[in-house]
C-alpha cells in the first residue's frame, strides 16, 4: 500500500461525515438506512451531510427500486476514499498516532 499524504480535510472533518466516510470506507456501498441508524441522525441531517459529501465528489448516491420500494444506496468514490485517507493520516500525525 502506498503511503498516503497526510492532509486536513474540513468537508470530511464534521463528526458525522467522518463516520459516513469511516463507514462507507469499510465497504462497497452501504443503504442509506444502515447508514443513518449507525451514525445516529435522522434521515434530513444525514441527507444535508451527504449533499455536502456528493458535491466534493466524495459520496456516489445512488437509487433504485427493490421489492417495490425506492432504496438509497451510498458509496465513496474513488475521489473520496483518497480524501478520507489522507484526512485519516493528517489526524493521525496530529495526535501523534
Amino acid at each position: 500500500m502506498t503511503a498516503v499524504a497526510p492532509r486536513f480535510d474540513a468537508v470530511i472533518h464534521p463528526p458525522p461525515r467522518l463516520q459516513v466516510c469511516g463507514l462507507l470506507a469499510a465497504v462497497d456501498t452501504m443503504d442509506f438506512a444502515a447508514v443513518r441508524d449507525t451514525v445516529g441522525v435522522s434521515d434530513s441531517v444525514l441527507s444535508k451531510h451527504v449533499k455536502q459529501l456528493e458535491e466534493a465528489g466524495y459520496v456516489r448516491v445512488r437509487k433504485a427500486t427493490r421489492a417495490s420500494r425506492l432504496r438509497t444506496s451510498l458509496a465513496l468514490t474513488e475521489q473520496g476514499r483518497a480524501a478520507f485517507a489522507a484526512h485519516v493520516a493528517e489526524l493521525r500525525r496530529i495526535t501523534g498516532g
